[in-house]
């Protein structure tokens, strides 16, 4: 009896048609003599959609073809159920898979997501809603709600909402930030809450992140001016600088005095005063190349 693996793929992420993708994923199937559920997203009733069909057809892996949303949609769905999720990157950032290090052809990707060795994945819980990647407070969430209403897609998107963000740029916020260490009180441009290192454009802006190690990071970004942003974006995060502060906790309560644009794993959430963020260990399987996933 063939093994069912299930295609979930979100034929709008990344502004980018998945058809080759399906195609080679379907044939990859059959030579692998695997059976292939496929079910395309429509952003109405996906997770409990998806519960029906695991239920229904109990697939060995789950294939995941779109961004970061997506995964983390799939593996809310999955929540109660031990399955190893396999990522397809195809949305407008992949952040996850540029921290897991997956790589750029789809043949690659193929074998990693059907096949290959898993790691198991912490989660933030951020306010009740779960983080899998990065999410942030400030001026990169303000990008994100200009880049969702611009028409420019793709890297080059992000670019530019990132330097007419910038200029538009607000007075920075007070934070204060509660935990298991002594009360913090600054003023910052942008607090991230980081579960790894990499945004989905290959900015490192927590280069000590690991996914598994049963914490999460609060990157403060005090000042982010262009010699700083200049620094983050070109891989040289500025750590030893009095503009940065990274703590590394299980759980944190942050405060702001003014209500400041937020965002999970690249979508934006609103506006929020107060964010209670605790750590979730080791909440998702996730298919990861066979080098690296002793040193993840």
């Amino acid at each position: 009896m063939k093994k069912n693996i299930m295609l979930v793929v979100n034929p709008v992420s990344g502004n980018v048609d998945k058809s080759d993708l399906v195609d080679a994923a379907t044939n990859f199937a059959g030579k692998e003599n695997l059976n292939l559920v496929i079910y395309n997203t429509s952003g109405a009733s996906d997770i409990e959609n998806i519960k029906v069909l695991y239920k229904t057809y109990n697939p060995e892996r789950i294939v995941v073809a779109g961004g970061d949303g997506t995964i983390k949609m799939v593996a809310e769905a999955m929540e109660n159920h031990d399955v190893i999720i396999g990522i397809l990157p195809a949305g407008s950032a992949n952040g996850l898979a540029v921290d897991l290090n997956l790589p750029s052809t789809i043949e690659e990707n193929l074998e990693i997501a059907f096949h290959n060795d898993y790691m198991e994945i912490d989660m933030i819980s951020i306010n009740g809603k779960k983080s899998i990647h990065l999410s942030d407070l400030g001026v990169n969430a303000e990008m994100i709600k200009n880049y969702e209403s611009s028409s420019i897609r793709g890297k080059w998107g992000y670019f530019l909402q990132t330097f007419s963000t910038l200029i538009d740029l607000d007075d920075p916020f007070t934070a204060t930030i509660t935990g298991d260490f002594e009360t913090i009180e600054c003023m910052a441009r942008m607090i991230v809450i980081a579960n790894s290192q990499k945004y989905g454009t290959g900015v490192s802006i927590n280069p000590n992140g690991v996914m598994d190690d049963g914490k999460f990071e609060l990157v403060i970004l005090k000042n982010l001016d262009l010699v700083v942003l200049g620094k983050i974006i070109s891989g040289n995060m500025p750590i030893d600088s009095e503009d940065v502060e990274i703590i590394s906790i299980e759980k944190a309560i942050v405060k702001t005095n003014v209500p400041v644009s937020f965002q999970i794993d690249g979508e934006y959430c609103g506006t929020e005063t107060k964010l209670d963020i605790k750590i979730l260990p080791k909440q998702m399987k996730v298919a990861v190349p066979k080098l690296n996933s002793e040193v993840i």
